[in-house]
């Protein structure tokens, strides 16, 4: 007996989304933070928190994750880089979640393995509404220039926190500092592209079988 295939329509024209947009502003006693993003951008960044190295990887998130993102920060770097770093990843963790609003529509997981020279990272990550971070990169010196290589982890726990993101980083190979933390942001970049782009076949329901995020 012959079956024939058949193949399954999708109806993608006429569908509008909401815009997937969000600007943030946070004032402490320590730093004054601003952050505005948008979903469907095309890699467009401007960074300027006075920590070059975390401009550098703004500039990862944007251009690997095709967000539009502006950061401005002023803090007390004379002390250190610490406040503004962890502000930073709290106050773009705020605006994420405000862009995804109810998270209708979402693929909602992203995974993604990045090469960098010798470094090799992996990041899987879900936008699942319960936060939490599952960190394993071992970076072999305390500084990368002026950066200091425990504000990594502090960056992506701020992120997470603010956002409701579960996130798994995983350090398969490295020995460069400089690689294997750009390679996990480029990684995080693409898994989060993934896990926000808008899935057509669902493109108004909430990703869960809850039926809630």
């Amino acid at each position: 007996m012959h079956t024939q295939d058949r193949a399954l329509s999708i109806p993608t024209t006429g569908l509008t989304y909401p815009s997937r947009h969000a600007s943030v502003s946070r004032t402490t006693g320590e730093t004054d933070v601003q952050v505005s993003l948008n979903l469907d951008g095309s890699g467009q960044c401007v960074a300027k928190t006075g920590i070059p190295f975390l401009d550098h990887m703004l500039h990862q998130i944007a251009s690997h994750g095709l967000l539009d993102l502006e950061v401005q920060a002023t803090g007390d770097i004379e002390i250190d880089d610490h406040h503004t770093n962890e502000d930073v990843g709290i106050t773009l963790g705020m605006a994420l979640h405000k862009a995804l609003g109810d998270r209708k529509g979402i693929t909602r997981f992203g995974h993604f393995l990045a090469p960098l020279d010798e470094a090799l990272v992996q990041v899987a990550l879900d936008f699942s509404g319960r936060p939490h971070l599952s960190y394993g990169l071992e970076i072999p010196t305390q500084r990368v220039g002026t950066y200091d290589t425990q504000l990594v982890r502090e960056f992506f726990v701020a992120v997470v926190n603010h956002s409701q993101m579960t996130l798994h980083i995983r350090q398969l190979d490295g020995i460069n500092s400089h690689h294997i933390i750009e390679a996990t942001f480029k990684a995080f970049a693409r898994a989060m592209r993934m896990a926000v782009e808008v899935d057509p076949r669902r493109a108004h329901l909430i990703p869960s079988s809850k039926g809630v995020l």
